[in-house]
């Protein structure tokens, strides 16, 4: 079959005369049809839609008096038909479609109004069976809409209800729509039916429990766009859904840098119980310091006193509500963003008087979204599970001739909840709920445990009887030895290393416990 295209595309304003309206969500369907009424439009429509514009009083054209054909099998089968997509797309500034449409007795519609059954809702409810969730599967929806789409220069497609107030308003002023916002319509139903479609091979591709993937289908709207990236020559945008997540309630809109460290802090304290209380501050995305405590406040002390100096213009994140007394500790040094699941009314009162700060709420946990993690690389991206399990001291193995005393499996575990969230070869080293030396982002290891032995010594605090976690195994001996110098009584490692036993018996040779994961944290 070969194709002729036209030339060029007509330009012109298009006037609406005839419109098909067929809707899954009804949102200010009843005004939009108001004004098409108003503005002289034929409205031809199906079902429920046609019964919402009916009890308006305006008159409606069912599918099935243009097809001359009942709608069939349960609805599936009502639009699909030559006299609707004839009517869609027909090109009418071309002689011979004009000539044909008129001798098959089609009229054109310069108008389409769809959009589709709500699959994304269905598939997310927990029960949902496969058969329910089929059913959810529009077909004659997207074919009208890409239809339309098509045939932008000869029709307008509406595929949300949020385009109906800048629709309604220029054909109320101009009786006619422009091909620049036909164009950008068609943009946009074409984004709708890909991202529906993504949902769709998405739900196939878990069904089948496909790994890996074939191929990776992701469709994201745009969330906002952002005054620049990471740098001020950089343009940048955020997409998803990050309000199902967090409520930025004051201060300014975030940035490309912000979003980061939001996502870090939300990641490391989804690490720790409702029965702790916990804090953790962060800086470039790495915890600066993180604590647990009696109170909220203790924690957050416990985690300033890590490392006072970055904390500064760092973000604090909290798993309770935030009390006066914590808020006020938090406010003595410049906080650019503080998060909490809830703020009390004073510290509220607080907080807000620095227009410039951020105070963000917790809506929903990541951790309750066991997801995946995307980076991208030259040519594609690479993609992961993430790395959001708990940690499960059941699979934890004793390799050591002492085991760890009560306190010090406590400081271990709490150890290993930070160590997961430091870039690598990252060391953390703690006691009593509090981290006490941060290393990370090296090239050694040995480089990242002499950092973090240094910056607690920097401000002054012993690591005597401390634990010490790495997040991946220990390549040499050297680096027990140097953290049982340090003062270090208890280490936690993934294991692996061929060099095992040396470190092993390292260990036992400063009568250090040493406890193995079988899990690494590697964050590269």
């Amino acid at each position: 079959m070969s194709l002729k295209p036209l030339s060029s595309l007509p330009t012109t304003p298009l006037t609406i005369k005839r419109a098909l309206i067929s809707v899954s969500d009804k949102t200010g369907l009843p005004k939009l049809a108001k004004v098409l009424h108003a503005s002289g439009v034929e409205i031809i429509s199906t079902g429920g839609t046609a019964k919402v514009i009916k009890a308006e009083g305006i008159p409606v054209k069912d599918v099935s008096e243009i097809t001359g054909f009942e709608e069939c099998l349960d609805g599936r089968v009502k639009t699909l038909h030559p006299m609707m997509h004839g009517g869609i797309l027909a090109r009418t500034s071309h002689k011979p479609d004009v000539e044909e449409i008129d001798k098959l007795g089609i009229t054109p519609i310069e108008l389409v109004v769809v959009n589709l059954y709500p699959f994304k809702d269905k598939v997310a409810e927990p029960e949902v069976t496969e058969a329910e969730a089929t059913e959810f599967i529009d077909i004659g929806g997207p074919t009208m809409i890409r239809a339309a789409a098509k045939n932008f220069a000869h029709v307008a497609i509406l595929s949300s209800p949020s385009q109906y107030a800048g629709f309604t308003e220029e054909l109320e002023e101009k009786m006619a729509i422009s091909i620049e916002s036909r164009r950008k319509l068609a943009k946009d139903a074409f984004a709708h039916t890909a991202d529906y479609d993504a949902a769709i091979t998405n739900y196939f591709t878990d069904l089948i429990d496909e790994e890996p993937a074939k191929q990776i289908n992701i469709s994201l709207p745009l969330s906002q766009e952002l005054r620049y990236g990471e740098n001020p020559h950089q343009k940048a945008a955020v997409y998803g859904d990050q309000d199902s997540f967090i409520d930025c309630f004051h201060g300014k809109q975030l940035s490309y840098n912000n979003y980061l460290d939001v996502d870090s802090a939300l990641n490391i304290i989804s690490d720790f119980t409702d029965e702790e209380k916990a804090c953790a501050i962060i800086k470039h995305t790495i915890p600066s310091g993180v604590g647990v405590g009696e109170s909220l406040r203790s924690a957050y002390e416990k985690a300033f006193s890590t490392d006072r100096v970055s904390p500064f213009g760092g973000i604090v994140v909290v798993n309770q509500e935030l009390d006066l007394d914590t808020a006020k500790a938090i406010d003595e040094i410049f906080t650019e963003i503080i998060i909490a699941p809830s703020f009390s009314e004073e510290s509220l009162e607080l907080l807000t008087q620095k227009k410039n700060r951020r105070l963000i709420r917790i809506k929903m946990s990541v951790s309750e979204v066991q997801g995946s993690s995307f980076r991208s690389i030259f040519g594609g991206l690479l993609h992961q599970q993430a790395d959001l399990l708990p940690a499960d001291p059941k699979e934890f193995e004793v390799v050591t001739n002492r085991k760890p005393t009560e306190q010090e499996m406590k400081d271990l575990l709490f150890s290993w909840k930070v160590v997961r969230h430091i870039k690598s070869n990252a060391i953390v080293y703690a006691k009593d709920g509090r981290t006490l030396g941060i290393g990370s982002g090296q090239t050694s290891r040995v480089d990242s445990s002499e950092i973090a032995v240094a910056k607690a010594a920097k401000e002054g605090l012993s690591l005597s009887g401390s634990a010490i976690a790495s997040d991946a195994f220990f390549p040499f001996a050297d680096g027990v030895e140097a953290a049982a110098k340090a003062g270090a009584t208890a280490v936690i490692q993934p294991g692996g290393s061929i060099r095992d036993e040396e470190v092993i018996a390292k260990a036992n040779e400063f009568d250090m416990a040493m406890v193995l994961t079988g899990k690494r944290h590697f964050r590269h």
